[in-house]
């Protein structure tokens, strides 16, 4: 007994006195994970769409002077066309091989002006159409040339005077083309504006279409594979008893045992 006493007062010696343990301050509670938040949309100015441009503009025509011009244009197709009409080829001494090449120059003149009269009356009714109006000039880039084979034929073998006349009537056509083409550069130029504004406004909305989704759609899920089931496959009628199978195999056919 006195043994155990003494073990345990050396041992209370030697070794030093545990401190008790303090309670720490109370944990806190884990914070909540936040959520990163969505991309702001970017916003992208949409350009306006221009407004056509008004008086003052470059090659800027009212309805009613383009109208003007046109109605000179067909005073100059009518006294084309009159002068066509004095025109006596079969006089001339020609070989075949010319007359027949002076003759389709001449139909296909004629018929030029009549192509250019159709365009000239469609952009009357439509002064605006920027189709009509290269159609238009056009025709008269066409039925220039010829023009100016016949106006040079007739010159040589008809008379100087109606080859002058039919010279004259071309320079007016020039000039009638001439005085319109400012006013279907504008139309041109226009269109051009708008087009290229409309592909402008296009670009940013799919850019801020595609900011807006972003983070938004799900992701593609693979898809199990299925053996697909073809319809409409024909399949082998069987044989009926008594009869004979008649696919050659080996190109010999074999009798069903």
């Amino acid at each position: 007994m006195r043994s155990a006493i003494l073990v345990s007062f050396f041992l209370a010696l030697l070794c030093p006195a545990i401190p008790a343990q303090q309670p720490g301050p109370p944990e806190s509670p884990p914070l909540s994970v936040q959520q990163p938040a969505p991309p702001e949309t970017e916003k992208i100015e949409v350009a306006p769409a221009p407004s056509p441009a008004g008086p003052g503009a470059e090659g800027f025509m009212e309805p009613a002077q383009v109208k003007a011009i046109l109605q000179r244009l067909w005073l100059a197709e009518y006294r084309l066309n009159d002068l066509l009409s004095q025109v006596r080829p079969e006089r001339w001494k020609l070989g075949d091989a010319t007359r027949n090449s002076f003759q389709q120059t001449f139909d296909a003149l004629r018929s030029q002006l009549q192509a250019l009269e159709g365009w000239r009356g469609q952009l009357d009714a439509r002064p605006d159409s920027m189709y009509l109006g290269y159609m238009l000039h056009a025709s008269i880039d066409a039925l220039l040339p010829r023009l100016d084979a016949v106006t040079r034929m007739i010159s040589t073998h008809e008379n100087t005077s109606l080859g002058a006349q039919f010279s004259q009537a071309g320079n007016q056509l020039f000039d009638l083309q001439q005085e319109l083409q400012p006013y279907l550069v504008y139309l041109l130029r226009n269109q051009d504006q708008v087009l290229q504004a409309t592909q402008t406004n296009l670009a940013a909305c799919q850019n801020e279409l595609s900011y807006a989704m972003r983070g938004r759609t799900e992701r593609a899920k693979p898809m199990k594979n299925i053996r697909p089931d073809f319809k409409g496959r024909r399949k082998p009628k069987p044989l009926e008893a008594g009869k004979e199978n008649t696919a050659p195999v080996g190109g010999a056919a074999v009798k069903k045992p």
